[in-house]
């Protein structure tokens, strides 16, 4: 046992300088690729094959051994992500493949990473047009939530019934997501998270009489609208808030807020 103990404190960090060293190459390939092509337009070929990068990158992540390090891993499988995202010429010659594969390197080596499934989620069900692996992703993620972090993880309840009721026509999974929303929030002092549990049961209630229920597709594009961090995804919901008859206001301070319709606009708009 002696012996086990001091071969594998010997391996331990050598497979970390392994980790970091692979992560830093891959990274300045990436780097260099991009400074390459950032004063000529990328032709379709080129995008290609910086999307297959892509995929073999997070297939190694995917492989690579922790030894402490899957922070580290997440966070540079989540800096790919911003720079894949924001090349809107590549993308629009590939789609956005690889997107999958992103949520699940990040959810594999550090789910409790909170920050990134909004923008994740979104991601592959918006663009990437996989609301199904956004559930999958989501549901491995709210496994591994301790019971301290759940008041503020509340929102990973929401994007998946938002999943679930506008993009996989389940509105009774969804009404059980917006519940659980509802349930962890609740469990918070704070009042802006009362507010939160307290829209959601709501948003339930909706569904439960109602499965059909604008109020409840404006109150998930609403969620999606507040989580975006970027604007095309923020123009995309308000469209929909607003094909759907609510209402999207700024304020002076630019914060948003969205006014659900009522019911006489939705009986009116389904005749």
């Amino acid at each position: 046992m002696q012996i086990r103990g001091l071969i594998k404190q010997a391996v331990a960090p050598a497979i970390a300088i392994i980790c970091a060293g692979t992560i830093a190459h891959l990274q300045s390939a990436q780097v260099t690729a991009a400074e390459q092509q950032a004063d000529q337009e990328i032709t379709k070929a080129e995008a290609l094959r910086e999307e297959a990068q892509y995929k073999t990158n997070m297939a190694l992540a995917q492989k690579l051994p922790s030894s402490g390090f899957d922070n580290l891993i997440a966070n540079w499988a989540f800096l790919n992500v911003v720079q894949y995202f924001g090349d809107d010429e590549a993308r629009s010659k590939t789609g956005y493949t690889v997107t999958p594969e992103f949520f699940e390197v990040v959810v594999n080596r550090d789910p409790l990473f909170l920050d990134m499934y909004s923008y994740l989620s979104s991601m592959v069900t918006l663009y990437g047009g996989q609301p199904q692996k956004s559930v999958a992703m989501l549901e491995q993620g709210l496994a591994e939530i301790p019971e301290a972090m759940k008041p503020e993880a509340y929102f990973l309840w929401q994007a998946k019934a938002a999943d679930e009721l506008l993009f996989l026509g389940q509105p009774q999974a969804a009404r059980q997501s917006y519940e659980q929303a509802a349930n962890w929030a609740g469990r918070s002092s704070k009042p802006g998270l009362r507010k939160v549990a307290q829209r959601s049961r709501q948003t339930a209630e909706f569904l439960a009489t109602n499965p059909d229920s604008r109020q409840a597709q404006v109150s998930s594009w609403s969620n999606i609208l507040m989580s975006a961090v970027d604007q095309r995804t923020q123009q995309f919901a308000s469209s929909q808030i607003e094909a759907l008859g609510g209402r999207v206001s700024v304020n002076d301070d630019g914060l948003m807020s969205v006014q659900l319709p009522s019911e006489s606009e939705q009986e009116q708009r389904q005749q």
